[in-house]
């Protein structure tokens, strides 16, 4: 498509041209960078080696930021875009895969590595062309091509060798430069430290590189320094794949669903909870059983109340005959009236300790007739964890419960445990993998209640170290409200709003990323037919555009619309209360992340997955700035 004067994307495999309309459709999610789909796995041109991870201006066009820096990366790392091992020699001999891993992977690598005969002083860590004098001084004695370097490697005429290489008259010169005696012609034998001394002695004449002129006589002759470790032995980890350890501070309101995040990450990673706190989880979900079962016979009594009272239209004067006709025997009434008293003094928690006396009566209660009705009358009313327990009451009441995975998942009040708790998990090494490896790298996953912060937040201090702060905020909480802590009715979402702002804004967390994990958006799908999003102050502006073709691929569900205009609310109280931030000379402005997240475990996989890029991105933006940095000293120094 298009004219040759089109912009079009090349694919560095076979050369083929596509248009900007064309692009995706050829090269479809571009795992390897840009090939077209039929060439994925395929080794890439070398003559394009050198445009790898350089995006062109179309590009840019057709792909988000996130997508961009995505395919960029996996276009340099992927396996098949690696240069083959065969296109390198060194010393005169072809390396094989695992002598390349090894040389790109040291810990000072050659820079820019391009096919080509190499020769390589494996003593003290020089390497460059042959025929040519040294551009690198690299980590010695690896293992590598050819056993031994020729004398004549750098095609050097000077008669003077260093480690059985002549070397070349620029490299004569900058050792008269420094000082270095070359009179009659002797051969050096030079350490990765930089000592030299004579073949056949055993006296160090000195340090070439603690020498006044080294590193001006280096400069003006184009010759390399060493790194700034030259001693260091070889190591073939890749540095990839060294262990960082990263702190995530998850943080909320109550009921943000930051709970479920944590439990879902420790089952998710592979983390069991210890016999303890299962214990504890089994002794709060039977106390909230009996709470919800408590609501089902304060609905009864109101049945029978009103019912005694007249006050039921004809219509549903059949139903609530058919709930008080089934009469209740005195035994069941006597445990439903303490039931009833015992929750409204708030002593609840007496019944899960005698489950084994009350299991039973428990489960004759919820058999009988009039009990029933009234559940299925109040069920559509019932907050959606209260009926996933009621419906297994008669298992959950007994002594003998375990509460399962999805059980732990389900309960509310587990926050109340602990006012912090915290998990080590591991993230896969690719973020496209399921299964989590125990050699990977490690994060500790903190979940903290605000409330147990103390008087203005003064133990916040503690987590001052933490990489990266998850903030969570419930989608459902715009129509909800609570007491602050004057008493005072407001919305949860306004609260949410004030602690996004204090956590924002507070010294411990400056200079922190922060992720905005948006939870239980599939109650909000359900609740956003009934309740608008503008009955919160906060987002009396959202008034989405909803074409009249409901089919339309422009028109997204109303959920959607409302968690991308939650998000964009709070990015934009983020840039209000942060100002940019300077780092050696630079200024970049941080922004907000945010993600969406479900009662599914796949949504929270991917907000934790997600988390993890943001911390790469990080490392990266701050290696960025100080290598330019660099480059900027450097060349003012030069200069």
């Amino acid at each position: 498509m298009g004219n040759r004067f089109t912009e079009k994307e090349v694919c560095i495999v076979c050369h083929a041209k596509y248009c900007f309309n064309c692009v995706r459709r050829a090269m479809g999610a571009m795992p390897e960078g840009r090939k077209c789909v039929t060439c994925i796995g395929l080794g890439i041109d070398e003559s394009n080696r050198r445009s790898l991870a350089k995006c062109s201006r179309m590009l840019k066009r057709v792909l988000t930021d996130s997508e961009l820096k995505h395919v960029m990366s996996d276009e340099m790392s992927c396996r098949a875009n690696q240069m083959p091992s065969r296109l390198i020699a060194v010393n005169g001999k072809p390396l094989n895969e695992d002598e390349l891993f090894m040389l790109q992977n040291c810990p000072h690598p050659p820079k820019k590595l391009k096919p080509g005969d190499y020769w390589y002083d494996k003593v003290a860590g020089y390497w460059g062309k042959v025929g040519e004098k040294p551009c690198h001084i690299i980590s010695p004695d690896m293992k590598i091509g050819g056993s031994n370097i020729k004398k004549e490697a750098s095609n050097g005429d000077t008669e003077i060798c260093i480690n059985n290489r002549e070397i070349t008259k620029t490299e004569l010169m900058m050792l008269k430069m420094v000082g270095v005696h070359c009179e009659g012609k002797p051969h050096f034998w030079v350490n990765p430290d930089g000592t030299y001394l004579e073949e056949g002695q055993n006296r160090v004449l000195g340090n070439i590189w603690h020498k006044k002129r080294a590193k001006l006589a280096c400069a003006m002759f184009s010759l390399p320094l060493p790194p700034t470790s030259s001693a260091v032995e070889p190591n073939v980890e890749p540095i990839s794949n060294k262990k960082k350890l990263n702190k995530l501070l998850l943080v909320g309101n109550d009921t943000c669903g930051a709970t479920t995040v944590y439990k879902q990450a420790r089952s998710l990673y592979g983390i069991p909870f210890s016999e303890d706190d299962r214990e504890r989880m089994k002794f709060i979900i039977q106390t909230n059983l009996y709470a919800y079962l408590a609501m089902v016979l304060e609905e009864h009594e109101r049945f029978e109340e009103e019912m005694n009272n007249n006050h039921y239209s004809d219509q549903t004067g059949d139903e609530i005959t058919a709930i008080t006709v089934s009469s209740i025997s005195p035994r069941l009434k006597h445990f439903a009236d303490w039931l009833l008293k015992e929750k409204e003094d708030g002593n609840l928690k007496i019944f899960p300790a005698s489950s084994r006396e009350n299991a039973q009566t428990v489960a004759d209660l919820w058999r009988v007739p009039a009990i029933q009705d009234t559940y299925k009358l109040l069920r559509d009313t019932l907050p959606r964890n209260a009926v996933y327990f009621l419906e297994r009451i008669l298992e959950v009441s007994r002594s003998e419960y375990e509460p399962s995975d999805m059980d732990i998942l389900q309960a509310e009040g587990l926050s109340s445990m602990e006012g912090l708790s915290c998990v080590d998990f591991s993230f896969p090494s690719n973020t496209q993998e399921v299964s989590l490896d125990t050699d990977d790298q490690h994060d500790p996953n903190m979940k903290l209640n605000p409330r147990r912060l103390g008087e203005n937040w003064k133990w916040l201090e503690m987590f001052e170290d933490a990489d990266l702060v998850i903030f969570c905020v419930s989608l459902t909480d715009y129509g909800e409200y609570m007491e602050d802590g004057d008493g005072v009715l407001v919305n949860k979402m306004i609260a949410n709003k004030q602690l996004f702002e204090r956590m924002v804004t507070h010294p411990s967390l400056a200079n922190k990323r922060f992720l905005l994990v948006l939870t239980k958006f599939d109650l909000l799908q359900e609740k956003i037919e009934e309740v608008p999003l503008r009955i919160c102050e906060w987002f009396k502006d959202f008034n989405p555009l909803i074409s009249q073709n409901q089919t339309s691929r422009h028109n997204p569900p109303m959920a959607q619309r409302a968690f991308h205009y939650v998000g964009y609310q709070f990015k934009r109280l983020y840039d209000s209360l942060v100002g940019p931030l300077s780092m050696r000379g630079r200024t970049f402005r941080p922004k907000l992340f945010v993600s969406q997240v479900s009662l599914e475990s796949d949504t929270v996989d991917n907000a934790m997955k997600y988390a993890r890029e943001i911390l790469k991105w990080h490392v990266e933006e701050t290696s960025m700035i100080q290598e330019t940095s660099t480059t900027s000293i450097d060349a003012s120094l030069s200069s």
